[in-house]
This record gives C-alpha cells, structure tokens and sequence, in this order.
C-alpha cells in the first residue's frame, strides 16, 4: 500500500516555495547596453558643442600666417600671446561700458518685475488678468518692427546715445519676462504666510518687504541670471542707439571680426573669448541656483 507524498510547500515544512515569475524582468545585458548607448550619445553631443569652442580657443593662439581657414583645426605652429593682448586693448573700454549698462538695467528690471509680479499674484484688482496679458504682449513684439518708432521715441526724449538709452531700452524690454517670473514664482508661496502678515496689521508694502521679498531670493538668482546674460549679448540694440566709441562690447566685437577677416583671424577668436567670458562665469558659478529658481516656481504647493 502506497502513500501520497505531500505537495511541495503544502504538507512538507522543508520545502522551498517557488519564487513567483515576474513577467518582462529587464535584461542586465540589455540595461547595460542602454546606459553604454545613452553615455555614447551625451559624449557625442558633447563633443559637438565644444568643436566651434576647440576652434575659437586654438586660433586665438595662431599667428597672422598661421591663422587660416585651411588650418582650422590643427594646433598652432607656434603659440602666441599677441591676439589675446591686441583684443583686450580694444575690448576693454566697451567691456567697462557694457558692465556699467548691464548692472543697473539687470537690477533696475528686476526689481520693477517683482514689484508687478508680487501685485498681479497676490492684489487680485478688477482687470488683474488683462494688466498681466498686456505685459507679456511686451515679450511678442519683434524688436526690428519696433526699432524705428523706439529711435523716434528716444531722440524726441533727448535721451543720450551709448550707455544711457540702453539702459532704459534693457529696463522696459526686460519687465515682461521679469513679470512673468516672478508673478509665476510668488504663486507658489503659502497664502498663510500673506495672512498672516495681514492679521499683524501689515499693509501691502509692509508684507512685501518683510515677507514676498526675503523669500524671493531664488527668483531673483533666475532673472538675473536672465537679464545679465540677454543684455551682454545684445547686437541690435547696440547698432541703433550707440557708437563703436560708446557702445557695447558686442559692436566694437564686431568690428573687430570685421577687420581681422582681412588680416589676422587669431584677434577676433581671441576677442569672441573675452567677451563671452563673463556670461560663461555667470552660468558657471550660478547654474545651479538658476535651475533651482526655475523649479521653485515650477510646481505650486
């Protein structure tokens, strides 16, 4: 007479349970491959950003016969000083312009974006929402369709050229985006913390500067980041309301390219470098408040 051995992991205590199945596991030789993938496309992209920067840094260093088109992309012949020095010679007064045009206009419009941003997020007044849809207008309009009435409009004012009316052009263009920033950012703070002000007696003015200003620090890292960069980088501006004598670094940049094309191309690669140093600073140091500023006023809560 036989008897029934038990099922296993029924009525046998020392027999292991059978690990269920999972359906559509993922491959290590297939992750693996993925990650080698991934890497090889962000050195690959990496690599093409950088050939133009590879391009501008070793010509810099290329003499006037050793600076050609056919010798681009190999290493100078004999490596030289003199374009860096020669570039900073003519840059350096317009790089002084630039940052006493950059800084006020930088700071002037942020302070006017948060002040909008602050009111539009938080005063609630009859036609809020078309105050607010009117200064993003300001973002769309062309610059070149409004270039000659701006002319008009600064020459009728008696505004300087150069420094002054960049100023003033930096200001206006730059409280749209400033607007929007901030106004996007202050909608992410508690209502309680505003109530709370409200309850203590403070007016708007108050709350705004003992309670939206001190926690409006990573704003404003964003739109200063912002507005130092797109104001460094202005060309058109620059070409309507000022002179190679007292404009921006971008137009005396030009003309430098303009002269040096005949010449010498080591001075324009090495005055591109210089001019583009301070922004790359900018980003170098502050990238990663920018990019903690832009996600704080990303997600309200």
């Amino acid at each position: 007479m036989t008897t029934a051995t038990p099922a296993a992991g029924l009525g046998n205590p020392q027999a292991a349970p059978t690990p269920p199945r999972t359906r559509n596991a993922p491959d290590p030789g297939k992750r693996a491959l993925a990650r080698t993938l991934r890497y090889a496309l962000l050195l690959a992209g990496v690599v093409f950003v950088f050939i133009p920067v590879y391009v501008l840094f070793v010509t810099s260093f290329k003499g006037v016969g050793d600076a050609s088109p056919a010798r681009a992309w190999l290493l100078p012949t004999t490596w030289t000083l003199e374009n860096w020095a020669s570039a900073w010679e003519q840059l350096a007064p317009a790089i002084g312009r630039t940052v006493s045009m950059v800084v006020p206009s930088t700071i002037i419009s942020a302070v006017l974006g948060c002040l909008n941003g602050f009111v539009l997020s938080r005063w609630r007044f009859p036609g809020a929402d078309i105050v607010f849809t009117l200064i993003l207008f300001g973002m769309f309009l062309p610059y070149q369709a409004v270039m000659i009435p701006l002319l008009e409009l600064v020459l009728a004012l008696q505004i300087p050229n150069g420094v002054p009316s960049l100023i003033l052009l930096h200001v206006v263009f730059g409280i749209p985006i400033t607007t929007l920033i901030f106004r996007n950012y202050f909608e992410t703070v508690p209502h309680e913390l505003m109530e709370a002000a409200k309850v203590d007696g403070a007016g708007m003015l108050r709350t705004f500067w003992s309670v939206a200003l001190p926690v409006a620090i990573p704003g404003f890292v964003v739109v200063l980041i912002w507005q130092f960069t797109s104001a460094w980088n202005d060309f058109l501006f620059a070409v309507f309301f000022s002179t190679p004598n007292n404009g921006p670094v971008t137009l005396v940049l030009n003309n430098i390219a303009n002269g040096a094309l005949l010449t010498n191309y080591g001075v324009s690669m090495a005055g591109a470098l210089l001019a583009s140093l301070p922004t790359l600073l900018v980003y170098v140091i502050l990238s990663k408040y920018f990019i903690a500023g832009l996600m704080s006023g990303s997600v309200k809560g």
